[in-house]
């Protein structure tokens, strides 16, 4: 956890109130009582590949850890926001990009998760959060929430990890002004025991810029629901999330941006390695209304197998109404080029070194965009799970 400054935020308790693990007869029963909601299943159409059974083999009982954001110093430009501003604002932006009815959010909120609420105003100095669950049992709840005044500058990464049978439910969201700028990263190397829910809804003003990099491997379950709204166009939005999956992992990524006025754009780049048996699932839904013309959105999935028992499902999604747009969407889903083996290999690169350089080559568009402090932390070796 990092940051510098003075100020000691002081986290709140945002949830409701939660039934004993020890009533409820197994885990599938407890989650569906802290969400308010059965457990989604293939009858949805958002969670028809998504397996749960992660999450149901987890021990029915909250994380006790250490609270993550106790010790959290908060560099310049950066102040606490109250509990009762902090629930409404939440409550705005979920509305707002549709995500309060989203079974992964009501588990958070009934999962009485730990709540940090922060106000950035000017340029601050960039910001590292670090949720790590350790080896500890039992499912971590925590909330962000970002308000970003007019002309505000953040540079902010959260770094995920596990080492043991333990879920982690995050719901974040943002709020940003007119004029502001977001760079958000989310880089969570897991465990193969672990499952991680992870909730992103961000609303953008007019002339603002949101860069969202997301980056994950190595977890039993992950599931990252990016929802973002222009209120009224006239924003910037750049995606680029990477997914890598092995053994029986399953990764998820469904992600929503809405443009509710005209002159937004998107820039939109998924990127998956599935070796393994392992699974990834992306939907990745854009909706252009009549109101949103002239809006400029490209949206590109690009997968690479490395086994054959490896599976990808893939949906990038169209929705327009508006006539004067500019919008593009693809999906490939390949192999490691042979031609490119082959060119590497008779310049004396043995056959398994040259996979690895194409493979990081090809991980490297996506980890480059994360906030600079990504860097220090060789995001590749963690995710590959690779000795430094």
């Amino acid at each position: 956890m990092g940051g510098s400054g003075a100020g000691q935020p002081g986290p709140g308790t945002c949830g409701g109130a939660v039934m004993p693990a020890a009533v409820m007869p197994n885990t599938a029963d407890w989650l569906t009582q802290l969400a308010g909601a059965p457990l989604p299943g293939r009858s949805q159409e958002e969670w028809r590949f998504t397996g749960l059974a992660a999450l149901e083999a987890l021990a029915p009982e909250l994380w006790s850890g250490v609270d993550p954001f106790a010790q959290l110093s908060l560099p310049a430009g950066i102040s606490c926001i109250g509990a009762d501003q902090a629930q409404g604002l939440q409550q705005q932006v979920l509305k707002a990009t549709g995500g309060s009815d989203a079974w992964s959010v009501r588990l958070n909120q009934g999962a009485s998760p730990r709540c940090l609420a922060l106000r950035v105003a000017g340029a601050a100095d960039p910001l590292q959060l670090h949720f790590d669950a350790g080896a500890e049992p039992g499912l971590r709840a925590l909330q962000l929430v970002l308000v970003l005044e007019e002309g505000a500058s953040l540079e902010l990464l959260i770094q995920h990890g596990s080492s043991g049978p333990n879920a982690t439910s995050l719901v974040a969201v943002a709020q940003l002004g007119r004029g502001a700028e977001l760079n958000l990263g989310l880089l969570a190397p897991g465990d193969a025991r672990a499952s991680l829910l992870s909730h992103l809804s961000i609303t953008q003003a007019p002339a603002s810029s949101l860069q969202l990099t997301t980056a994950v491997g190595g977890w039993a379950l992950s599931r990252l629901e990016p929802c973002i709204s222009q209120l009224e166009g006239a924003a910037h939005t750049q995606l680029r999330a990477l997914q890598l999956v092995d053994g029986q992992e399953l990764a998820d990524t469904h992600s929503q941006v809405r443009f509710e006025g005209p002159d937004g754009q998107l820039d939109q780049l998924h990127k998956v390695v599935a070796d393994g048996a392992g699974r990834s699932v992306f939907n990745g839904a854009v909706r252009v209304p009549r109101s949103a013309q002239q809006t400029n959105a490209a949206q590109l999935s690009r997968s690479l197998l490395l086994s054959d028992r490896a599976r990808v499902d893939t949906k990038p999604e169209l929705e327009i109404v508006a006539d004067d747009v500019k919008c593009a969407h693809g999906a490939t889903i390949s192999r490691l080029q042979q031609n490119e083996l082959f060119y590497l290999q008779s310049r004396g690169i043995g056959a398994e070194q040259a996979s690895r350089l194409l493979l990081r080559g090809y991980c490297e568009e996506v980890l480059r965009e994360l906030p600079a402090a990504a860097a220090a932390l060789n995001p590749l070796t963690l995710l590959l799970r690779e000795h430094p």
